[in-house]
């Protein structure tokens, strides 16, 4: 998810986020099986930067590439950026279009639609939220609890209907019940909270202190997890079942040996070069053949590998790397990482 964005950054941070991003950038072209989810972060420096037109140059970048994997998620981060600087028009028209083609993922719903409630557009955000959950919570999950995922999506129209005074419906009973605050959300979201701000009672003040802690906690874990630039791990079984079945992977995996090899080199490599973040995800061969045809491609082709990698640590699959010394190694070998592929760490 996107970074809050200061309005008027200091100068030194500034030039921190700029630095960052543009290393991110170097990172990129080095390891372009990972470019997307870089190039994301690259993006996100810029706009904390306040360099927004570069952050734009990075999004119409990932959008023509033949190879984008997520581009829901980046045309709605492009028109959250292009608002904060002019663009409402072009922003708008983005928003309409991703709503057509009704994204299956809820992050890039969320984004847009707390851009248009951040610019007072509330009645296009609450009808945003709304289509959102009715297309991605069916009524299987309404009853058995509605994944973390998409609480973001019952808090943000939970929020926009107490600004608007609208009664309570079913929604938003689920989402008193997504609430992990103690604060109870009809308090949370009230629009009159912010006048306490202005009173001279140290008390008051103090309350509402505690519960904005607690709104800031809760957005923050369910809105900014950072998914890691992770590589793909097949355990021994998967991986002679993979080869068996997709002969032509024997290109990018010559034998299971050299496949942990190559992941332990390449995570040291993204490592020493800077990268932050790191993590390993398991693949399984039933998962892989789903993803590639939901991409309308071939389960041989070798360039869909990176892309099932960054879709499995985006779900939240990645386990991160290193692990301790003494931890498992992430291997299955049962030993521990320090005296197996850990060592000379």
């Amino acid at each position: 998810m996107r970074p809050d964005t200061p309005a008027t950054p200091a100068e030194n941070d500034r030039a921190d986020h700029v630095a960052e991003a543009e290393r991110l950038e170097r990172t990129a072209d080095m390891y372009p099986e990972d470019a997307e989810p870089l190039l994301l972060q690259a993006a996100a420096h810029y706009e904390l930067a306040d360099d927004r037109e570069r952050a734009t140059t990075l999004y119409d970048g990932l959008l023509a590439s033949p190879d984008v994997h997520d581009p829901s998620l980046i045309r709605a981060l492009k028109a959250a950026n292009l608002w904060e600087y002019g663009h409402e028009a072009e922003a708008n028209a983005i928003i309409t279009g991703l709503r057509a083609t009704a994204p299956r993922d809820p992050a890039p719903w969320v984004i847009v639609a707390e851009s248009l409630e951040q610019h007072d557009e509330l009645e296009q955000a609450h009808e945003t939220f709304t289509e959102a959950l009715e297309l991605l919570v069916p009524a299987s999950e309404r009853e058995s609890g509605v994944p973390l995922a998409k609480h973001p999506l019952l808090l943000g129209r939970h929020r926009v209907r107490r600004l608007l005074g609208t009664p309570h419906d079913e929604w938003d009973a689920l989402a008193d019940q997504a609430n992990r605050t103690p604060v109870a959300l009809d308090e949370l979201h009230d629009p009159k909270r912010l006048w306490s701000l202005g009173s001279e009672n140290p008390a008051e003040l103090q309350a509402e202190i505690s519960r904005l802690r607690a709104e800031l906690g809760t957005y923050r874990e369910a809105l900014s997890r950072p998914f890691p630039v992770a590589v793909l791990h097949w355990p021994s079984t998967e991986y002679a079942e993979l080869i068996a079945a997709y002969p032509a992977l024997t290109s990018e995996y010559p034998s299971y040996e050299a496949h942990l090899t190559s992941i332990e080199g390449s995570l040291r490599e993204l490592s020493s070069s800077g990268t932050a973040n790191l993590g390993i995800v398991t693949g399984t061969v039933p998962s892989y053949e789903a993803f590639a045809a939901s991409e309308a491609s071939s389960p041989n082709d070798t360039s869909l590998l990176p892309q099932y990698a960054t879709t499995l640590a985006a779900r939240g699959r990645a386990v991160a790397w290193p692990p301790a010394s003494d931890a498992g190694c992430w291997c299955g070998s049962g030993s521990a990482y320090g005296a197996c592929h850990g060592t000379g760490a």
